[in-house]
Formats: structure tokens, C-alpha cells, sequence
């Protein structure tokens, strides 16, 4: 079989079920070992069984130095390359996180909620004070995580369309070679003029922070804050936005589970609800890949030294070996152990800021707006089927 007969992942998902992963997916988990698939330009391991998604992602001989092999980026090759944390193996992939872990602790982000409260809130005034019908994404969804990584990293927030307009770029999955490395070059180059700033002019944020507790004392390159910058900035606003307007919907679609969170006064209950949402969602459905170092057995295939794996993050959450009833949205299901930040070293390090914002974001939205509805039929919905990330491109409500 040529690369050209296998299938492409991430696969279609049906229209009439936009929340489902797609009907393959299923297939995949119950045939025997893994199966081939073309992403990204290569054929590789598509993994969907929820173990062998951890074994996967926890196997020491299996890497996540994948740039340069299965994924790209001008920025990423040569021996004087930035380092870029998320595509490292420990020991160095651990020393660079510790460096960044300060500012998303439990404790830190705690003391930011108030401000997340805040921002939605103003956010709500403004795309009421516009008028109806408003747009979700560009109103709400996108607005809060956008501020709140930009103020967490100490990028100018006036900057916002610039970086959102290149994330764009980089997560269209069908964007050509030729400009997705000319937007990677434009958002690094972008990254390396405000450490510039930082070192002029630092504030009380993460990258002054990394400035001046690990460039100017020589243990950090400016080109690997600057890198790692950009992956913080793009996955800080781009994950979450999509979440909250993609959870708007499956909750407007499901009116008893909107009433779960709108009521609930046990922070606990929205707590629980929003790993939920996580699982059955997850819209990380096309970016965790990874790659042998010597041949390894994972779910009964042999994956030889050199071959790549892609993490079908969706199917290992709808697997009915982790979960009973996997397709059915059930906000009071015990849901942690999901796989939507991924598992084990590498998981999501925003993960607890993503919580806190969805906790704030989603219930103040329903609260204040308890008419909120669909302003078009659910079907004129555009899905992100086209993105690294999936959501809603825009989305259309009234209240």
C-alpha cells in the first residue's frame, strides 16, 4: 500500500455530528495493532487506543524530537537551532520546562481568577453594548485567553490581531509550505524584538522573568526564549478560545447540561463538567507526534526505529475502555485522566490556567446571558476541519 491509498488524519468528521470524532476512528481502536496513516506530508502510526496512547506517550523509546523529521520550521534546524521545549526528551526537555513552570502553578493561577472573572464580565458588556446578534469567538471565546496569555508573558495585548492572524497561518493545516515558514520566521522574529524589550525595559512577566534569571546570566540563548515564547503565546489563546466557544455549542445543543453549569453553585460540580467537556471534545485532534529511537512494540505492532506516530488524541478519549458510554456528554462523570493535554512529561504545562479560564468563562457566560442561543441553524456552524485545532471559526449568537 502507497502513501496515497492511506488515509489522511486527521479523518472528516460527519457534519450531522460535528462533536463525534470521525466514524473511522472507531474502527481503528478495535482492529488489531495500529494503523498506517498520511499526516503531515508523512506516513505514520496513527495511535487510538486509549492505553496504547499512554504507553506511547510515556515509552522512553519513543521521542518527542520530532522538528526537522515529521514537522517543520525554519526556525528548528541546524546545530545552533533554538531549543524548543515541547519537542525535547529529558533530561534538557525538563531542565528548559522548569524554567517556564513558575508562572502556571495551582498557586499563581489561583491568584489571577479574580482578573479572568473580571475580564469576562467586561468582555459580556462589550459584545452586549454592540448589540446582537454577536460572534462568540471574536467577542468572547478569543478575547479572554488572548489578554490573559498576553499579560501573563508580557506581550502588548494591542498586538493581539498581528499574532492571532499569524496562529492562524501556522494551524491551517492546509496553508503552503512557503508561507507557514515565512509566518513561523515573522512570528520568531516577532518574539525576538520583545525579549529585546524585556532586557531594555523588564516588567513583572514571564518573559522578563526568563530574561533575568536565565539569559543574562548565560544559561539561556535569547533565540530559545524567543522560540518558546511563540509556542507559549499560540497555544495560550489559540486551545482555550476554541474551547470555550466549541463547549458554548455542545452546551447550547444540549440545554440540560447548560442548566448543569449555569446552576451549579459547587465549584467542584463546574470543576467536574469541565473535564468533561475536555474529554468529549478534545480538539488537540492533529499535533501530538512522535517518533521511534529503536524498534518498540505499542498495541501489538512493531514500530521499527525511525518510524513516526501521531496521538489520536480523540479517539483514546471516546475509548470505551477508559469510559462507559463514551459518546454521550455526561457532565457528572468522573472524567479526570482524560487525554486532552496529553500524558505523562509532556503534558499541556498550561493546563491549570486552561481550566481556570474555562471554569470562569463558561458559567459566567450562561449566567449572565440565560437566553443565549444560536443566531443560525446549527448546520451553517463552520467547524475547524481544516485546523491543527479544532472549534468553530465563528459563531453567531443571540440572548
Amino acid at each position: 500500500m502507497t502513501s496515497t491509498d492511506l488515509p489522511i488524519f486527521p479523518g472528516e468528521r460527519d457534519a450531522r455530528c460535528p462533536f463525534n470524532p470521525p466514524a473511522e476512528y472507531t474502527r481503528w481502536r478495535e482492529e488489531e495493532g495500529l494503523r498506517r496513516v498520511t499526516w503531515n506530508g508523512h506516513t505514520v502510526w496513527a495511535v487510538s487506543r486509549y492505553e496504547d496512547i499512554k504507553t506511547a506517550m510515556s515509552h522512553p523509546a519513543i521521542s518527542a524530537e520530532v522538528l526537522g523529521v515529521l514537522q517543520g520550521g525554519e526556525n528548528h534546524k541546524g546545530p545552533d537551532a533554538p531549543e524548543t521545549f515541547p519537542r525535547m526528551d529529558d533530561p534538557e526537555h525538563a531542565r528548559l520546562r522548569r524554567m517556564l513552570t513558575k508562572d502556571f502553578t495551582v498557586k499563581r493561577v489561583n491568584m489571577m481568577r479574580p482578573d479572568i472573572e473580571a475580564m469576562a464580565h467586561e468582555f459580556i458588556d462589550a459584545m452586549v453594548a454592540k448589540g446582537r446578534p454577536g460572534d462568540l469567538v471574536q467577542d468572547y471565546a478569543l478575547p479572554i485567553p488572548s489578554l490573559v496569555i498576553s499579560l501573563l508573558l508580557g506581550v502588548p495585548y494591542s498586538d493581539h490581531d498581528f499574532f492571532q492572524t499569524i496562529t492562524g497561518k501556522l494551524m491551517n493545516m492546509y496553508t503552503p509550505p512557503e508561507e507557514r515558514a515565512r509566518a513561523s520566521r515573522e512570528f520568531f522574529g516577532y518574539m525576538l524584538e520583545l525579549v529585546a524589550l524585556k532586557e531594555r525595559e523588564p516588567g513583572d512577566d514571564l518573559m522578563s522573568r526568563i530574561i533575568r534569571d536565565h539569559v543574562q546570566t548565560g544559561e539561556l540563548r535569547r533565540e530559545t526564549a524567543a522560540v518558546n515564547g511563540t509556542i507559549l503565546l499560540n497555544a495560550g489563546h489559540e486551545t482555550t478560545a476554541n474551547m470555550i466557544a466549541l463547549g458554548t455549542v455542545a452546551l447550547l445543543e444540549n440545554p440540560d447540561m447548560a442548566a448543569v453549569i449555569r446552576d451549579a453553585d459547587d465549584p467542584n460540580v463546574i470543576a467536574n463538567a469541565v473535564e468533561e467537556l475536555l474529554r468529549y471534545l478534545t480538539i488537540v485532534h492533529s499535533l501530538v507526534a512522535r517518533i521511534a529511537k529503536e524498534d518498540v512494540e505499542i498495541g501489538g505492532t512493531l514500530v521499527r526505529a525511525g518510524e513516526g506516530l501521531i496521538m489520536n488524541l480523540p479517539a483514546g478519549n471516546w475509548d470505551p475502555a477508559f469510559t462507559t458510554d463514551p459518546e454521550t456528554l455526561a457532565l457528572d462523570r468522573p472524567a479526570r485522566g482524560h487525554l486532552a493535554f496529553g500524558y505523562g512529561v509532556h503534558q499541556c504545562i498550561g493546563q491549570t490556567l486552561a481550566r481556570a479560564e474555562l471554569q470562569i468563562a463558561l458559567p459566567t457566560l450562561l449566567r449572565r446571558l440565560p437566553e443565549l442561543r444560536l443566531a443560525v441553524p446549527s448546520e451553517e456552524i463552520r467547524f475547524r476541519n481544516d485546523m491543527s485545532i479544532y472549534g468553530v471559526h465563528s459563531l453567531p449568537v443571540n440572548w
